[in-house]
């Protein structure tokens, strides 16, 4: 077989449409493009939700409520076959991850998933390890330490004594509207 012989398996190019080839071919005159207009134009297409100038549907609706989407936990997940690249014994963690190229980005943390099999034994520091991963890491020899995050993070300081000894402390006053009636009251 030379270079010259090479051909695309049957069925796997499909015959171009053409267009404006004479009104007997299906395609011509208009070129499916209809009668003028911006859309029948060359270059001319509009932008998804635009309503020719009137205030599109996503402006009029009003927004309110919550959403949590800002609030969402992302963790990266890495499978096992993954971590094969990894020597035997090595501790992988979120700085070895990312000098890797396993992992980019902002996360929360690392997820282990037991895709593939382990071929050696490692040591593995992460967020959270499924129950496949991790009877796969033991088989193979290795062992699984969870990042305690509540470390990182410093608790605030509870204030809660405070306020109710200030509130305690502070007397009860009278409405002014309150003292003028029993005052004026014969």
């Amino acid at each position: 077989m030379r270079l010259h012989d090479l051909r695309p398996r049957p069925g796997a190019r499909h015959r171009v449409k053409r267009l404006g080839c004479g009104e007997s071919s299906g395609h011509g005159k208009t070129s499916g493009k209809g009668h003028k207009g911006q859309k029948a134009r060359s270059g001319g297409s509009l932008r998804l939700g635009f309503e020719g100038g009137q205030m599109p549907l996503i402006r009029r609706l009003p927004k309110r409520g919550f959403n949590n989407a800002a609030f969402h936990k992302h963790y990266a997940i890495v499978n096992l076959n993954d971590l094969n690249e990894f020597k035997a014994g090595t501790v992988v963690n979120e700085q070895l991850l990312r000098e890797s190229k396993l992992i980019r980005g902002h996360v929360t943390g690392i997820k282990v998933l037991g895709d593939g099999e382990l071929k050696h034994a490692l040591k593995i520091e992460a967020d959270k390890v499924s129950e496949s991963a991790k009877a796969k890491i033991e088989k193979a020899g290795g062992s699984v330490t969870m990042r305690d995050r509540t470390a990182e993070k410093p608790a605030a300081p509870s204030q809660d004594g405070d306020h109710t000894a200030k509130a305690e402390a502070a007397p009860k006053k009278k409405s002014a509207s309150k003292a003028k009636k029993k005052t004026s009251g014969k």
